[in-house]
């Protein structure tokens, strides 16, 4: 089994980076969704993304020299485009309709215990007891941190939805690092084309009407998912997958809900409760001994 590369100094430095800059936009994508989906059909909207992020990626893949990827890196890159935006997308933006952001990044916290399973079955990682009883740690805070707003009544069809696409995202991701290392700024523009064609068929299954984002409620948004989440989190989280184990990258959509509600009080002035505080606390504790279990298993560096 293939397992995560451990860097070292100014390497760990922009791994760190990558995760921080990762968590920090998937922060707000899951609100600006719900935004764009005030002024856009949902799955429609999905698929505007997926033109723009294409058409934008592609143009970087060019002047950056990164080819678009081929043989085994093509495999690899096509199931990932097709499990992370051909649907993960639509269920996504679908469900976020009737699920609230903030639960909706909640039920993405499930993936930690998800990708380990994945990673294991398709021969990426072994499942380490420790880092699935950091995962538990860190759930159960993000459980905490939404403990209000886990209490309401749902529809079950959207978050069904919503947990069906967290599901087919931590798959992609795996599949992507069973592929042969690649550039990721290539790697997202196949995956985009790839992931079109597919969040097109659902958004004219479900009958939308396909309006072009004239207003500012609807450009701003798109454009922001775009360029932040698709140029950005993505790219980044392509390019750290090749480096981390697939273990330690899905603390990112722990550290999402955590980061969200942490965000509110600085930039809102939002009251953080006990709840939050305390499970913010139990998400670093895990993602702390994540690392720690990491460590204990790369052993000590070579002198």
């Amino acid at each position: 089994m293939s397992e995560g590369v451990r860097p070292t100094g100014s390497a760990a430095l922009a791994s760190w980076a990558a995760f921080a800059g990762c968590t920090l936009i998937w922060g707000s994508t899951f609100l600006v969704i719900r935004i764009g989906n005030d002024a856009l059909p949902p799955v429609w909207a999905a698929s505007l993304r997926l033109v723009l992020a294409s058409l934008v990626l592609l143009a970087l893949a060019r002047l950056t020299r990164q080819p678009l990827p081929r043989g085994a890196a093509r495999n690899a890159a096509t199931w990932y485009g097709l499990l992370q935006f051909g649907l993960n997308f639509p269920l996504l933006y679908w469900g976020e309709k009737a699920v609230p952001s903030g639960l909706t990044a909640a039920m993405f916290a499930t993936v930690p215990l998800s990708a380990p399973l994945f990673a294991h079955a398709l021969g990426v990682e072994r499942i380490v007891p420790a880092k699935l009883a950091a995962a538990g740690v860190g759930i159960a805070g993000a459980a905490v941190v939404f403990s209000g707003s886990l209490g309401g009544a749902m529809p079950a069809l959207p978050l069904l939805a919503v947990l069906t696409a967290a599901t087919f995202a931590s798959l992609g991701t795996v599949l992507l690092k069973r592929g042969p290392r690649q550039p990721p700024i290539a790697t997202n523009a196949w995956g985009a084309i790839v992931g079109l064609p597919v969040c097109l068929a659902f958004s004219f299954a479900l009958r939308e009407p396909h309006p072009l984002p004239t207003t500012t409620p609807a450009l701003l948004p798109l454009l922001y998912l775009t360029l932040a989440g698709s140029v950005g989190a993505f790219v980044l989280m392509a390019w750290l997958v090749h480096r981390w184990p697939i273990t330690r990258i899905s603390f990112i959509p722990i550290l999402v809900p955590t980061f969200a509600v942490i965000l509110g009080g600085i930039v809102k002035g939002e009251r953080l409760s006990r709840e939050s505080l305390a499970g913010s606390a139990l998400v670093i504790a895990g993602v702390a001994l994540s690392v720690i279990a990491d460590r204990r298993r790369a052993g000590p560096r070579p002198a």
